[in-house]
């Protein structure tokens, strides 16, 4: 019942966020504009946990699942209500939650551990050789994420991935959250290009919705081969993962 309470929520911010005007720009350049959510698209979430799944014990996928969950359901409450919270704020309190929903024993500093791997995420397998080769043919490439500056660095550059990307936009900037109109409109602003001229790709497929309500062409990475939900809102391509970025839409 809540989660269905938060899907209506979401579906309805999602129209609500639409609605803000989109200011129209100059398109003046030729190569290809990326735009990429950074958690659970380039980055991992469920390898912090991996990591010490020794020390949480059976129990870690699911602790790791609802630490992911209850983070992302706190940035929507928080967006659609006007509240105001770092997005590592409510990456600790979905921590808290997780482990005592999960009744993991936190003993010898696990939490700050847990945490200071949620810094270092992992990055997928093919992340690093697909965005060189995009780069390497003139593609301009960005992240637009929840995350915040310091964490984005710091993630960005414990991958390797350091040097490949023309804007790092943090919805700090924006005083919100995705998938709120604000945090979309700051790729416009950043490349001074409309968002039908650029690729937004996201695993999350709520954030592909919140992309293709405000005009980008939004790319579903499908990772986990979930069944679509917004087809009122649908991606112009799914993938299962970057590879196959290169390849011309059809």
């Amino acid at each position: 019942m809540v989660k269905a309470r938060l899907a209506c929520c979401l579906r309805a911010f999602l129209l609500s966020s639409e609605q803000l005007e989109v200011p129209a720009v100059t398109d003046s350049g030729a190569s290809r504009i990326f735009v990429f959510d950074a958690y659970g698209t380039l980055f991992d979430v469920h390898s912090a946990a991996a990591r010490y799944a020794g020390e949480i014990g059976p129990v870690w996928e699911r602790l790791s699942e609802i630490w992911r969950t209850k983070q992302l359901e706190y940035t929507w409450i928080y967006a659609a209500t006007g509240r105001r919270a770092t997005f590592w704020e409510l990456t600790e309190r979905g921590l808290d939650y997780a482990i005592a929903a999960t009744g993991v024993v936190v003993e010898d500093g696990l939490r700050a551990r847990l945490l200071d791997a949620n810094r270092e995420l992992s990055a997928y397998p093919e992340v690093l050789t697909v965005l060189r080769a995009l780069k390497d043919r003139g593609d301009r490439l960005a992240i637009l994420s929840n995350g915040d500056p310091d964490l984005l660095e710091r993630i960005i550059d414990s991958a390797g991935l350091d040097g490949l990307f023309e804007h790092v936009l943090s919805v700090a900037a924006a005083d919100t959250f995705k998938p709120h109109a604000a945090v979309y409109r700051l790729a416009v602003d950043a490349f001074d290009m409309p968002p039908d001229r650029m690729t937004f790709c996201s695993s999350n497929r709520w954030d592909v919705a919140g992309a293709s309500a405000f005009g980008f062409s939004a790319v579903w990475i499908n990772r986990l081969g979930r069944p679509d939900e917004y087809p009122d809102m649908p991606p112009v391509r799914v993938l299962t993962s970057l590879e196959g970025l290169s390849m011309p839409m059809s």
